[in-house]
């Protein structure tokens, strides 16, 4: 299958370094490598497979979780109930695309729009996006052919499980509208060479059907096909040089061995989730880039979201079996809207959510061991799921920073995660939890079980796409203000996060850059 790996000097200076192979970073690694750009690849972690997956929860967690310690501080709720687990993504070849859902929608053209939307709001940092909706709504169409989303270019819906159907017949009564199985990047039939969902219900521990989309198996190996890619799996890059135009010209990672390399770049693309990416930028300062690169406004890092999140469980009298099928094939658009007479601006989703047993205790309920605790528990067949997806508003000190006091295994700072939530975020959250319980109350849950927030895994906005250079980080393209052969390629980008699960808006802005790139590199700009 992998007949033309290639293999390029560490000395190459022709070639395009890409950190990170999740939704952004595998998918731009495609895209450059087929039209003939040298690309290397650079992934911290190993390569699993659809025979490697575990289906054993705790297994899966270890084998895929970026487990690196982490700090946290601030008022949410995730630094109070998971202070070890801040963030939840994925540290294997593919990124986060291995453990995903695969919920595809797409923001909405007021989201992009947010500070011209909902005006000037006290403790907030919002912008507008600096490219419109038309412009990425034509990536969507493209992103949403290349993963096989459902509902989009005749790809059916998935089935209802029996989770869905709890939550169809509790939205309809309560009068919602726009109730389907969703927009999902997993396959409804056989598509692109890969076979369709059979419904088994491990999605987030790596689809052993292939069914999902992920850059695992879809875009890097696509990619190592061309002859042009060179795949460095298990290489943690730990710095980007410069030259003294300020222009950067190689990584510094440490390999699996261990030992420390340096590769040239012509150009150099972070997509490390937006915790790496934030973290890689910091640590990369020199007597140019005292602050980090591309960091001289300050902005590397600010303006971090996550989106608004939390569990609602209802127990009812017969069984559901929530376990069986797609984890949240199921949605629920009506409260994606800004209406604020609601109490807050945004708007959020209500998505489907069903957990595994062991992993139900760990993140999706509040209570600790005890006679109510068990309770519960002693149900699990009878419970069913929903989950909020909501937007959360930028602040400017919601950001990411270098925690010196605590080091990794290269003895290098980790990342601490600050989040203080503003009131809007928080009225959001009541109000959708409100929402839900009154939807399960209306069928007859015997009861509702208001769950945590969990560790955030929507990691968007802390180097923003910005029109001015003192808003952001980056251009349009994901290309920094300050250096002109140094982008952005993951879900830092996000000038705001809106209501729509980020992975779609990532891999068409990622289709959108590889565009650029190309041009730009034809014309000798970069």
């Amino acid at each position: 299958m992998f007949d033309f790996m290639a293999t390029f000097d560490l000395k190459d200076e022709s070639v395009v370094v890409i950190i990170g192979s999740g939704a952004g970073g595998g998918t731009l690694a495609h895209e450059l490598t087929r039209r003939g750009i040298k690309v290397v690849l650079l992934e911290a972690g190993g390569r699993q497979s659809l025979d490697s997956f575990s289906q054993v929860p705790g297994e899966a967690f270890n084998q895929l979780t970026w487990l690196d310690a982490r700090t946290q501080s601030g008022n949410w709720g995730v630094g109070r109930d998971f202070p070890n687990l801040p963030v939840w993504h994925c540290k294997t070849l593919g990124g986060t695309t291995v453990h995903w859902t695969g919920a595809c929608p797409r923001l909405q053209p007021w989201e992009l729009r947010a500070r011209t939307t909902y005006g000037d709001i006290a403790g907030t940092s919002l912008i507008d996006w600096p490219i419109s909706y038309d412009e990425l709504e034509r990536y969507y169409v493209i992103a949403e052919r290349r993963m096989g989303v459902t509902r989009r270019n005749d790809m059916p819906g998935l089935p209802a499980s029996n989770n869905f159907k709890v939550m169809y017949a509790a939205a309809k009564k309560a009068g919602y509208k726009q109730v389907h199985t969703g927009h999902l990047a997993i396959n409804s039939r056989s598509y692109d060479g890969r076979g369709f969902c059979i419904q088994q219900g491990f999605c987030v521990q790596g689809c052993k059907m292939g069914a999902k989309w992920s850059t695992l198996y879809t875009e890097i190996p696509d990619a190592e096909n061309t002859g042009k890619l060179d795949l460095r799996i298990e290489s943690t890059a730990t710095r980007i040089e410069h030259s003294p135009d300020g222009r950067v010209n190689a990584v510094i990672y440490r390999d699996s061995q261990g030992h420390e390399q340096r590769q040239k770049a012509r150009l150099v693309c972070v997509a490390g989730n937006s915790i790496e990416t934030t973290r890689l930028l910091l640590l990369s300062e020199s007597s140019k880039f005292p602050h980090g690169l591309a960091n001289s406004s300050g902005q590397v890092g600010r303006h971090y979201c996550h989106q608004i999140t939390g569990f609602v469980w209802a127990i009812f009298d017969k069984p559901v079996y929530s376990w069986r099928g797609a984890t949240i094939a199921g949605v629920i658009e009506d409260e994606a809207i800004n209406n604020p007479r609601r109490g807050f601006v945004g708007g959020y989703r209500i998505e489907l959510v069903a957990l595994d047993l062991p992993t139900l205790p760990l993140v999706g309920l509040p209570y600790g061991w005890g006679r109510d605790f068990a309770s519960i528990m002693e149900d699990y067949r009878n419970l069913a799921g929903m989950f909020i997806n909501g937007e959360d508003l930028p602040r400017a000190d919601n950001r990411i920073t270098l925690n010196a006091n605590v080091k990794d295994a290269h003895a290098l700072p980790v990342a601490n995660i600050h989040v203080d939530e503003h009131p809007n975020d928080q009225a959001l959250r009541k109000h959708a939890k409100s929402q839900i319980s009154r939807m399960y109350e209306g069928i007859g849950a015997k009861r509702v079980v208001m769950g945590p927030t969990p560790p955030a895994s929507h990691n968007t906005g802390a180097a923003r796409m910005s029109a001015n250079p003192r808003d952001g980080v980056t251009n349009g393209w994901g290309q920094t203000h300050e250096i002109g052969n140094l982008f952005i390629s993951d879900g830092s980008l996000l000038t705001t996060p809106g209501s729509a699960n980020p992975t779609l808006t990532i891999v068409a802005l990622a289709l959108r850059q590889a565009d650029y790139i190309e041009q730009q590199m034809k014309a000798g700009e970069i």
